[in-house]
C-alpha cells in the first residue's frame, strides 16, 4: 500500500531508522494530503521509508509484466482461484509490516475490504499470502536482507526478488527451519520455472511489454502442444 504525506523527508533513497510500532503508525495513518508517496517497512524495531515519488518507468514495466505473465500462467488452472493484491500493506500488528510489489493468494479465504474496514491486510484476521515479491533496483540489498527475513518470519511460503538491472528472478521457498532456500521453480505456481521468467524478462530488450507477454504466452502454448503430442 502506498501512503501519501507531506513529510519533510524528500530523498528518493530508502530511509532507515530505529523506531517503534507507534512511529510506524504515524507514517501509516498520516492524514495529510498527498505530496510525498512512500512505501513502509517495519521489522525488529527498524522502520524503512522508501520515498517512491512517481514510480519509475522500469519499475512499473517489470512489476506489470510479472503480474501479467502470472495471470496468463493462472489460466492453465481454471479450477483454482488466483487473487493479486500487489502493493497492499501487510501487517502483523506490533511486530511487522511491509507492502510487497507482488502479493498472490491462491484459493479461498482471501482478504476482502468493506468501506468500514481497514484498507490493509491484518494477519491476525487473514492467512498469509501464498507468494509475495519485490521488484528491485536501488532496494535490492534491502529486499535480499531485511525484507527476506521479514517474510520468512511471517511464514510466507514463497518469496521472489525481481532484479531490474540483472533482468533476473530469484525464487525462495520457505523451509521447515523457517529460512528461505533458493529454488529454480515455483511451489505456489506449479511447473513455473525461473528460467522461463528470466527469458521473458530478456524480451524487454525489445522495449515493450507486449512483445514479452506474447513470447511468454507462445512458450506456454508450445509446451502444452508438446505434452499433448
Amino acid at each position: 500500500m502506498t501512503v501519501t504525506s507531506q513529510s519533510s523527508y524528500q530523498s528518493t533513497l530508502p530511509y532507515q531508522k530505529s523506531a517503534t510500532w507507534q512511529d510506524y503508525l504515524k507514517y501509516r495513518d498520516n492524514p495529510e494530503p498527498e505530496e510525498t508517496h512512500y512505501q513502509l517497512f517495519f521489522y525488529l524495531d527498524q522502520l524503512i521509508v522508501n520515498d517512491i515519488g512517481r514510480e519509475g518507468m522500469n519499475h512499473a514495466m517489470f512489476r506489470n509484466l510479472i503480474t501479467i505473465v502470472l495471470g496468463i500462467w493462472s489460466l492453465q488452472f481454471p479450477e483454482r482461484e488466483f487473487t493479486f493484491l500487489g502493493n497492499c500493506l501487510i501487517e502483523n500488528p506490533e511486530t511487522a509490516a511491509s507492502a510487497p510489489d507482488l502479493v498472490l493468494y491462491i484459493g479461498k479465504n482471501v482478504p476482502s475490504s468493506q468501506q468500514e474496514e481497514i484498507p490493509y491486510i491484518n494477519l491476525n484476521q487473514w492467512r498469509v499470502p501464498d507468494l509475495v515479491g519485490e521488484v528491485s533496483d536501488i532496494t535490492l540489498a534491502i529486499d535480499l536482507d531485511e525484507k527476506k527475513k521479514l517474510y520468512a518470519a511471517l511464514k510466507i511460503p514463497e518469496y521472489w526478488v525481481i532484479s531490474i538491472r540483472a533482468k533476473q528472478v530469484l525464487m525462495f521457498i520457505l523451509q521447515e527451519n523457517g529460512k528461505y532456500l533458493e529454488s529454480d521453480s515455483s511451489q505456489a505456481l506449479t511447473g513455473l520455472k525461473v528460467e522461463l521468467l528470466n527469458q521473458t524478462l530478456d524480451q524487454l530488450d525489445q522495449g515493450e511489454t507486449g512483445q514479452a507477454t506474447r513470447w511468454f504466452y507462445q512458450q506456454i502454448q508450445k509446451n502444452t502442444s508438446e505434452e499433448i503430442s
